[in-house]
């Protein structure tokens, strides 16, 4: 799962958001490293339609535009949750590593 997908779909685990909302709460949960363009947000929430992960709860019409709400379905919520298990059990691989591999000089450097 791509990083961006991961922090859309994080955004909407506390419920229902329209796009701007969705950008900035993946903003924020990934401390600024995810920083979707609305033609990325779109094409991605498209993608996640079809893929039944996410789905539009409500559309209404603001200042003459249409807003659409998205929030996880509940194969969107199973792909959030083993995807962020795979993600820490990787960070474990490295985390745990830390405090027993010791630093040794490297093979072949003169």
């Amino acid at each position: 799962m791509r990083e961006a997908t991961y922090f859309i779909l994080a955004a909407l685990q506390g419920g229902a958001l329209h796009g701007y909302a969705i950008i900035k709460q993946a903003e924020a949960l990934s401390q600024g490293r995810v920083r979707l363009a609305t033609g990325t947000l779109y094409t991605a929430l498209d993608r996640l339609t079809g893929e039944e992960l996410v789905r539009v709860v409500n559309e209404e019409v603001v200042n003459g535009r249409a807003r659409r709400y998205y929030d996880l379905t509940p194969d969107g919520r199973a792909a959030l949750q083993t995807e962020a298990t795979q993600l820490a059990a990787a960070a474990r691989v490295v985390t745990d590593r830390m405090t027993t591999v010791v630093a040794r000089p490297a093979v072949g450097l003169a």
